[in-house]
């Protein structure tokens, strides 16, 4: 029986190993977090629309029925290609016939590391709950010192900025209007920073402007063509304006995993990794490399980074294995879709482009259906249903340590 390790139980890897289960292959996954993360709804966690086990699965009780299956909670360290060994920070050495590195990506500050200390991406659960404490402690703040403006700012303009713009601007605007006495909500500000010309550039003019236009309905402030020159603990600067504002969210670039640079194969200027039609690198047909981390060309274009794409990948990967033989690759684009809040979003599915609330509707639905665990499409559906009619976010806690608090509790509940 051959060894198959799959580094990351994103999308991809665990795509792959979930049509490697029972077969006749002995499996390792490894990754940092001992959950499968959807990670197209973590917005949703961070503007307190979900909780996280709402979005997340036990990679274990995902793959407890591969009895071929072994899941590790380690990280890799680095891998010996000649060898066919990956040695990790706890497990030293784990060998290996077939690798697939599905490790995906983190945010890019483009050279400007200092920058993540005052504008966290988002990534990953911490991200999100990192970002929901601070969104709803800077309310609580404005109320209890009667504030007079407060500005939250996402920079870049990509689906996840675009998501958490309309979240945040719902949340100030509509949601919690009713609830603050002496902050007045409307003197909140939503800036949504966008170095290019157009929002959600991969859409296309027509859903860009709807989009713009749905955002600018809201409330939120967009702005185009200035890129961010700084950030620090007092806001961004602009090439025409600097913004005050403590509550900075990054989504304007993600790199792939380090890991793929230890590797010492062509890279791209993202650090994805330079694979072939089969999703190898060059010279390496016992590795195949999937989702945030392969730089793969179809019709002169990179694909995306998408949970489809590497949904898609790891699936081709694992039907490449259990054929035993090569199968070029090629992605089928099922369409694109954004939410902007409550009935609004905007979709293209083949080239047919609508905005509004039957973009909106198919959104909803796309993501139950494809979230993993019954129990998530269930529970994400019924709170979503609840929310729809009351017009409130249901997971608003704020959950800290107690000297960040400055109060005798250890945390704020609202």
């Amino acid at each position: 029986m051959k060894d198959v390790v799959i580094i990351g139980g994103g999308f991809g890897g665990l795509s792959i190993a979930k049509m490697l289960i029972n077969k006749d292959y002995h499996v390792t996954l490894i990754d940092r977090k001992n959950h499968h993360l959807f990670q197209p709804l973590l917005y949703q966690v961070a503007s307190a629309a979900l909780s996280p086990s709402e979005i997340a699965a036990p990679l274990r009780e995902v793959l407890r029925k591969g009895k071929n299956i072994d899941v590790i909670l380690d990280e890799v360290v680095t891998i010996d290609k000649e060898k066919r060994v990956i040695y990790c920070k706890y497990r030293q050495n784990i060998s290996y016939d077939k690798l697939i590195i599905a490790a995906g990506s983190e945010p890019f500050y483009y050279g400007n590391d200092q920058w993540k200390e005052h504008a966290i991406g988002l990534k990953d659960l911490k991200d999100a709950l990192s970002i929901r404490d601070r969104m709803l402690k800077a309310f609580e703040e404005g109320e209890r010192d009667n504030k007079e403006s407060l500005n939250f700012v996402i920079v870049g303009a990509g689906p996840t900025g675009v998501e958490l713009a309309g979240a945040f601007a719902e949340i100030a605007y509509e949601i919690l209007k009713s609830e603050f006495h002496y902050f007045d909500l409307k003197k909140t500000k939503v800036y949504l920073i966008e170095g290019g010309e157009n929002i959600l550039p991969a859409y296309g003019g027509k859903l860009s402007l709807a989009a713009k236009s749905l955002l600018e309905e809201l409330g939120v402030e967009v702005i185009l063509g200035h890129r961010v020159l700084e950030i620090n603990e007092r806001g961004v600067k602009l090439s025409n304006m600097f913004i005050e504002s403590s509550n900075i969210v990054w989504a304007a670039g993600n790199r792939a995993s380090p890991l793929i640079k230890k590797l010492n194969i062509p890279i791209d200027n993202l650090g994805r990794a330079m694979v072939n039609y089969y999703l190898n690198p060059q010279g390496h047909d016992d590795i195949y490399i999937v989702g945030d981390c392969a730089n793969f060309i179809q019709e002169g274009n990179v694909l995306p980074s998408l949970a489809p794409v590497a949904s898609q990948q790891g699936k081709h990967v694992a039907k490449q294995l259990l054929k035993n033989k090569k199968i070029p690759f090629r992605y089928l684009d099922k369409g694109t879709m954004a939410t902007i809040g409550k009935n609004k979003a905007v979709m293209d599915f083949h080239g047919i482009r609508i905005s509004g609330f039957v973009a909106w509707l198919s959104w909803c639905l796309v993501h139950v259906l494809f979230l993993i665990k019954f129990s998530n499409k269930l529970f994400v559906f019924m709170k979503w249903t609840l929310a729809y009619f009351s017009n409130r976010k249901l997971v608003r806690l704020i959950i800290e340590k107690e000297d960040d608090c400055r109060s005798d509790s250890s945390s704020f509940i609202s």
